[in-house]
């Protein structure tokens, strides 16, 4: 390796910091980060402060810088990351790597300093149902200004691509979420619930309403399906529509809740009759990668995101946003046990090349050296 290769230096920042794993943009700093290492790069993380209680300074060859925040539910990220902005262009990095458009407005600091930019923009953030007035009005503004003050825009699928052309008139490089195909587990995780497999539909996903699991639950109990629903996930806070959700008495429906524990999680991936996914706005989903990387049947809400994921019904059915979609949905599965079988056995395939973590670290390698290069 070339010593000009090993002197690139990378920081990265707007998420929650690394080895941090609680959402998609942690898992990607966490496998992107570590595949950067490797091949010789010096990668920088900025992680939330308050999230860490030992703050060592490297953790598996990256380096950890822990800034403040001022801590509420609106502010924390925003602050976090013009914290983490002023830090890194007053340092020697040769590029600065953010994630979320929310941070778009921070990209004017790095261009008073001249520092060379990219930015994850994800997906569709101010339609989503929590970001009502001001929020919603702020995500768009925020990603509109990413997309003056940084030098190279990344999406994670062809279809927010052309939203941001269509929207805001400025071209983005199509970098996908990465995923990694899973062995399938046993099905001893399943007895902490009384679960047996493919006994059950599957949805796992925070319980917010973009993901759509009042729509699928609602469908879902208006069929003849003997099988339980299963919902894994919540919301880190109280919330009415959650709770709404969670007091609906039913005995085929179960809440588990947050299940932190991968194994247990392999498990009701692995035997799941059907995995329902009901997401609405947004790239490239990793809980649906996740899905096809265990060799789940898929049932998904049909947007241009999911049609594109499955690639256009090849790896699930779709249903719409209707519970009466829901409903025959899920009718038309149990009737066809066969054809979810086929889903089952092809799913794995539909992690092509373009979901793998090693080509997508190429990927972001090569946007980092050009830029380094300016």
């Amino acid at each position: 390796m070339a010593a000009s290769e090993k002197k690139l230096k990378v920081a990265i920042m707007g998420a929650k910091g690394y080895p941090y794993v609680y959402g998609g943009y942690d898992t990607m700093i966490k496998e992107l980060g570590e595949r950067l290492v490797a091949k010789g790069v010096h990668v920088r993380v900025y992680n939330h402060r308050a999230l860490f209680k030992e703050r060592p300074r490297f953790v598996n060859g990256i380096e950890c810088i822990y800034t403040p925040a001022i801590e509420s539910k609106s502010l924390t990220q925003l602050t976090h990351t013009f914290f983490s902005m002023l830090h890194a262009c007053t340092s020697n990095v040769d590029v600065i790597f953010v994630v979320n458009s929310g941070n778009g407005p921070f990209g004017i600091i790095s261009r008073i300093f001249r520092k060379p930019t990219a930015i994850n923009v994800d997906g569709l953030e101010w339609l989503r149902p929590k970001w009502k007035g001001f929020g919603s009005k702020y995500f768009y503004w925020a990603s509109k200004m990413a997309t003056k003050f940084f030098d190279q825009i990344i999406n994670d699928s062809d279809e927010m691509r052309r939203v941001y052309l269509e929207l805001f008139n400025t071209d983005s490089k199509v970098i996908a979420y990465g995923a990694n195909p899973r062995e399938s587990v046993g099905s001893e995780p399943l007895k902490k619930w009384n679960l047996e497999s493919r006994d059950y539909f599957l949805i796992v996903g925070r319980l917010v309403p973009d993901n759509n699991a009042d729509l699928i639950i609602e469908g879902f109990l208006k069929s003849n399906s003997k099988r339980k629903l299963v919902i894994v996930g919540d919301v880190p806070f109280a919330d009415a529509w959650a709770n709404r959700l969670k007091n609906i008495q039913d005995p085929r429906l179960l809440f588990t809740g947050y299940v932190t524990d991968p194994k247990e999680l392999a498990g009701l991936y692995s035997h799941c009759y059907v995995y329902f996914h009901g997401h609405e706005y947004g790239g490239t989903n990793p809980a649906m990668l996740k899905a096809l990387g265990y060799g789940c049947a898929i049932l998904a809400l049909d947007t241009p995101f999911n049609q594109e994921m499955l690639q256009n019904g090849k790896h699930g059915w779709y249903f719409e946003k209707k519970a009466e979609s829901v409903k025959e949905t899920v009718e038309k599965a149990e009737s066809e046990p066969e054809e979810m079988e086929k889903l089952r056995k092809t799913a794995r395939s539909g992690l092509t090349q373009k979901y793998n973590w090693d080509h997508v670290t190429e990927q972001y390698l090569e946007v980092f050296r050009g830029l380094a290069k300016k």
